[in-house]
């Protein structure tokens, strides 16, 4: 039965991005929550971050809003230019969401790296970069 414990608690979830599309993030995230410093503010170690800190709750309404508005990202995104970046481009970017919000998150952009035939870091960086430039 659920209890609705995993209601009060975030988990961490990291995406691949570009430096681009990670400076676009955390300016996104400053202005939403005041976050300074995204890259030290969600301790990887740490399993569950409670809910009413002001970051995780923006990382965690920013995902939502990606998986509900995944099809129309996804036929913006520009799966070309983040294809072409270096490998080494890319840094992995901790974010805060419900564990229903990640696994949802997690499923479509795994079934993206199959349609495209790319890995996750063109798929996050492409579909983040839609939805950030869409803000």
């Amino acid at each position: 039965m659920d209890t609705g414990g995993n209601r009060d608690r975030y988990r961490t979830y990291g995406l691949y991005l570009s430096q681009s599309v990670r400076e676009q993030l955390e300016e996104h995230l400053y202005d939403e929550a005041g976050v300074v410093d995204l890259e030290e503010y969600f301790d990887p170690s740490v399993s569950t971050i409670p809910s009413g800190d002001p970051g995780a709750d923006a990382t965690h309404a920013l995902l939502a809003s990606v998986v509900a508005d995944f099809a129309t990202l996804y036929d913006e995104a520009n799966f070309v230019a983040a294809r072409s970046l270096d490998h080494d481009a890319f840094a992995l970017t901790s974010l805060a969401a419900e564990p229903e919000t990640i696994a949802a998150a997690r499923d479509r952009f795994e079934a993206a790296t199959i349609i495209q035939e790319a890995d996750l870091r063109t798929v996050h960086t492409a579909v983040l970069d839609a939805w950030l430039t869409a803000e």
